[in-house]
Protein backbone atom coordinates (compact mmCIF):
# COMPACT_ATOMS: atom_id res chain seq x y z
CA UNK A 1 0.00 0.00 0.00
CA UNK A 2 1.20 3.50 -0.86
CA UNK A 3 1.75 5.46 2.36
CA UNK A 4 0.22 8.88 3.04
CA UNK A 5 2.17 11.90 1.85
CA UNK A 6 3.26 14.61 4.28
CA UNK A 7 0.50 16.82 2.85
CA UNK A 8 -2.16 14.19 3.57
CA UNK A 9 -0.90 13.73 7.14
CA UNK A 10 -0.89 17.52 7.64
CA UNK A 11 -4.49 17.75 6.44
CA UNK A 12 -5.66 15.03 8.83
CA UNK A 13 -4.09 16.81 11.80
CA UNK A 14 -5.38 20.23 10.67
CA UNK A 15 -8.87 18.81 11.14
CA UNK A 16 -8.29 17.15 14.50
CA UNK A 17 -7.12 19.93 16.82
CA UNK A 18 -9.89 19.59 19.40
CA UNK A 19 -9.33 15.89 19.94
CA UNK A 20 -5.60 16.29 20.39
CA UNK A 21 -6.09 19.13 22.88
CA UNK A 22 -7.37 16.61 25.42
CA UNK A 23 -5.01 13.92 26.60
CA UNK A 24 -7.77 11.81 28.11
CA UNK A 25 -9.81 11.56 24.90
CA UNK A 26 -7.23 12.55 22.30
CA UNK A 27 -5.12 9.44 22.61
CA UNK A 28 -7.61 6.70 23.43
CA UNK A 29 -6.18 4.45 20.72
CA UNK A 30 -2.71 4.90 22.23
CA UNK A 31 -2.20 2.42 25.05
CA UNK A 32 -0.74 4.01 28.19
CA UNK A 33 -0.47 7.48 26.62
CA UNK A 34 -0.71 9.19 30.00
CA UNK A 35 1.83 6.85 31.64
CA UNK A 36 4.34 7.35 28.82
CA UNK A 37 3.84 11.12 28.95
CA UNK A 38 4.54 11.10 32.69
CA UNK A 39 7.62 8.87 32.31
CA UNK A 40 9.35 10.72 29.50
CA UNK A 41 8.84 14.14 31.07
CA UNK A 42 9.88 13.01 34.55
CA UNK A 43 12.96 11.26 33.12
CA UNK A 44 13.84 14.44 31.19
CA UNK A 45 13.56 16.53 34.37
CA UNK A 46 15.84 14.15 36.27
CA UNK A 47 18.42 13.99 33.46
CA UNK A 48 18.50 17.79 32.94
CA UNK A 49 17.09 19.38 36.14
CA UNK A 50 18.29 22.84 35.13
CA UNK A 51 16.92 22.66 31.60
CA UNK A 52 16.26 25.96 29.83
CA UNK A 53 15.27 24.96 26.29
CA UNK A 54 12.84 22.29 25.14
CA UNK A 55 12.01 21.22 21.59
CA UNK A 56 8.69 19.44 21.01
CA UNK A 57 8.74 17.58 17.68
CA UNK A 58 5.31 17.01 16.15
CA UNK A 59 3.93 18.89 19.14
CA UNK A 60 0.27 18.61 18.18
CA UNK A 61 -1.79 20.70 20.59
CA UNK A 62 1.11 20.93 23.06
CA UNK A 63 0.34 18.18 25.60
CA UNK A 64 3.96 17.03 26.00
CA UNK A 65 5.35 20.53 26.51
CA UNK A 66 2.58 21.36 28.98
CA UNK A 67 3.45 18.26 31.00
CA UNK A 68 7.15 19.20 30.85
CA UNK A 69 6.33 22.72 32.12
CA UNK A 70 4.50 21.21 35.10
CA UNK A 71 7.87 19.73 36.12
CA UNK A 72 10.42 22.35 34.99
CA UNK A 73 9.13 25.92 35.11
CA UNK A 74 9.57 28.71 32.57
CA UNK A 75 11.30 26.77 29.83
CA UNK A 76 11.91 28.35 26.45
CA UNK A 77 9.74 26.19 24.18
CA UNK A 78 10.20 25.51 20.48
CA UNK A 79 7.16 23.80 18.97
CA UNK A 80 7.38 22.09 15.57
CA UNK A 81 4.44 20.59 13.70
CA UNK A 82 3.15 20.16 10.15
CA UNK A 83 -0.22 21.59 11.11
CA UNK A 84 -0.63 25.34 11.64
CA UNK A 85 -3.98 24.98 13.48
CA UNK A 86 -2.26 22.54 15.88
CA UNK A 87 0.65 24.96 16.36
CA UNK A 88 -1.65 27.89 17.02
CA UNK A 89 -3.49 25.90 19.68
CA UNK A 90 -0.20 24.69 21.19
CA UNK A 91 1.19 28.25 21.23
CA UNK A 92 -1.90 29.57 23.00
CA UNK A 93 -1.86 26.78 25.62
CA UNK A 94 1.92 26.75 26.23
CA UNK A 95 2.29 30.56 26.37
CA UNK A 96 -0.05 30.63 29.33
CA UNK A 97 2.19 28.26 31.30
CA UNK A 98 5.71 29.68 30.87
CA UNK A 99 7.51 33.00 31.22
CA UNK A 100 10.08 31.66 28.76
CA UNK A 101 10.07 32.30 25.03
CA UNK A 102 7.61 30.25 22.97
CA UNK A 103 8.42 29.82 19.30
CA UNK A 104 6.42 27.91 16.69
CA UNK A 105 7.81 26.49 13.47
CA UNK A 106 5.50 24.97 10.90
CA UNK A 107 7.05 22.18 8.88
CA UNK A 108 8.63 18.76 8.79
CA UNK A 109 11.33 18.21 11.44
CA UNK A 110 13.53 16.84 8.66
CA UNK A 111 13.50 20.24 6.95
CA UNK A 112 12.93 22.85 9.67
CA UNK A 113 16.04 24.96 10.37
CA UNK A 114 17.04 24.84 14.05
CA UNK A 115 20.26 25.69 15.84
CA UNK A 116 22.58 22.79 16.71
CA UNK A 117 23.62 22.22 20.35
CA UNK A 118 20.77 24.40 21.59
CA UNK A 119 18.23 22.13 23.32
CA UNK A 120 18.39 20.49 26.75
CA UNK A 121 15.37 18.29 26.11
CA UNK A 122 13.77 17.04 22.90
CA UNK A 123 10.35 15.41 23.20
CA UNK A 124 9.00 13.31 20.33
CA UNK A 125 5.50 12.05 21.11
CA UNK A 126 3.76 9.86 18.53
CA UNK A 127 5.60 11.43 15.60
CA UNK A 128 8.67 9.46 14.48
CA UNK A 129 6.54 6.56 13.19
CA UNK A 130 5.94 8.79 10.14
CA UNK A 131 9.58 8.31 9.07
CA UNK A 132 9.91 5.95 6.11
CA UNK A 133 13.14 4.21 4.98
CA UNK A 134 16.38 3.49 6.88
CA UNK A 135 18.10 6.59 5.53
CA UNK A 136 15.18 8.75 6.63
CA UNK A 137 15.35 7.32 10.15
CA UNK A 138 19.11 7.71 10.40
CA UNK A 139 19.33 11.29 9.13
CA UNK A 140 16.47 12.35 11.41
CA UNK A 141 18.00 10.74 14.52
CA UNK A 142 21.38 12.29 13.65
CA UNK A 143 19.72 15.70 13.29
CA UNK A 144 17.97 15.38 16.67
CA UNK A 145 21.26 14.32 18.26
CA UNK A 146 23.01 17.38 16.81
CA UNK A 147 20.28 19.72 18.08
CA UNK A 148 20.88 18.60 21.68
CA UNK A 149 23.38 20.19 24.03
CA UNK A 150 25.87 17.74 25.55
CA UNK A 151 24.12 16.05 28.49
CA UNK A 152 20.72 16.71 26.93
CA UNK A 153 18.15 14.02 26.21
CA UNK A 154 15.84 12.88 23.45
CA UNK A 155 12.72 11.21 24.84
CA UNK A 156 10.35 9.29 22.60
CA UNK A 157 6.87 7.90 23.14
CA UNK A 158 5.63 6.07 20.08
CA UNK A 159 4.07 3.25 18.16
CA UNK A 160 6.57 0.39 17.73
CA UNK A 161 6.88 -3.02 16.11
CA UNK A 162 8.61 -6.26 17.13
CA UNK A 163 11.67 -7.58 15.24
CA UNK A 164 10.38 -11.15 15.15
CA UNK A 165 7.46 -11.44 12.73
CA UNK A 166 5.63 -14.09 14.79
CA UNK A 167 5.75 -11.86 17.86
CA UNK A 168 4.84 -8.82 15.81
CA UNK A 169 1.69 -10.56 14.60
CA UNK A 170 0.82 -11.49 18.18
CA UNK A 171 1.40 -7.94 19.45
CA UNK A 172 -0.79 -6.39 16.76
CA UNK A 173 -3.47 -9.02 17.29
CA UNK A 174 -3.57 -8.04 20.97
CA UNK A 175 -3.69 -4.36 20.02
CA UNK A 176 -6.60 -5.11 17.67
CA UNK A 177 -8.43 -6.79 20.54
CA UNK A 178 -7.75 -3.78 22.75
CA UNK A 179 -9.22 -1.44 20.09
CA UNK A 180 -12.24 -3.66 19.67
CA UNK A 181 -12.79 -3.55 23.42
CA UNK A 182 -12.89 0.26 23.29
CA UNK A 183 -14.98 0.82 20.19
CA UNK A 184 -16.04 -2.42 18.52
CA UNK A 185 -14.93 -4.02 15.26
CA UNK A 186 -15.54 -0.95 13.11
CA UNK A 187 -13.34 1.22 15.33
CA UNK A 188 -10.64 -1.45 15.34
CA UNK A 189 -10.62 -1.52 11.54
CA UNK A 190 -10.61 2.26 11.23
CA UNK A 191 -7.56 2.65 13.49
CA UNK A 192 -5.63 -0.24 11.94
CA UNK A 193 -6.42 1.04 8.42
CA UNK A 194 -5.06 4.50 9.07
CA UNK A 195 -1.94 3.06 10.75
CA UNK A 196 -1.44 0.92 7.64
CA UNK A 197 -1.87 3.93 5.37
CA UNK A 198 -0.05 6.58 7.35
CA UNK A 199 2.54 5.02 9.65
CA UNK A 200 5.74 3.03 9.26
CA UNK A 201 6.87 2.30 12.83
CA UNK A 202 10.11 0.52 13.71
CA UNK A 203 10.99 -1.62 16.70
CA UNK A 204 12.37 -0.23 19.93
CA UNK A 205 15.55 -2.26 19.38
CA UNK A 206 16.00 -0.67 15.96
CA UNK A 207 15.62 2.83 17.37
CA UNK A 208 17.87 2.25 20.40
CA UNK A 209 20.58 0.80 18.12
CA UNK A 210 20.22 3.78 15.82
CA UNK A 211 20.56 6.18 18.76
CA UNK A 212 23.85 4.54 19.72
CA UNK A 213 24.99 4.65 16.10
CA UNK A 214 24.41 8.41 15.77
CA UNK A 215 26.29 9.08 19.03
CA UNK A 216 24.03 8.91 22.09
CA UNK A 217 26.15 7.88 25.11
CA UNK A 218 23.28 6.13 26.91
CA UNK A 219 19.93 4.76 25.82
CA UNK A 220 17.11 3.86 28.17
CA UNK A 221 13.82 1.95 28.00
CA UNK A 222 11.19 3.46 30.25
CA UNK A 223 8.07 1.53 29.29
CA UNK A 224 6.64 -0.92 26.78
CA UNK A 225 3.12 -2.25 26.37
CA UNK A 226 2.24 -4.19 23.21
CA UNK A 227 2.99 -1.93 20.24
CA UNK A 228 3.70 1.22 22.25
CA UNK A 229 6.85 2.25 24.04
CA UNK A 230 8.59 5.08 25.86
CA UNK A 231 12.38 5.30 25.62
CA UNK A 232 15.18 7.73 25.02
CA UNK A 233 18.83 8.64 24.86
CA UNK A 234 21.31 11.00 26.54
CA UNK A 235 23.93 12.90 24.54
Amino acid sequence: MKKSTIEEIKERFDNDVERFSNLETGQVATIDATISLELITEASKRIVPNAKNVLDVGCGAGNYTLKMLSKVQNLNCTLVDLSLPMLNRAFERVSGETKGKVEIKQGDIREVALEENSFDIILAGAVLHHLRDDEDWETTFAKLFNLLKPGGCLMISDLITQDTELLNEYTWQRYGEYLEGIGGTEYRQKVLDYIEKEDSPRSMNYQLDLMKKVGFSKVEILHKNMCFGAFGGIK
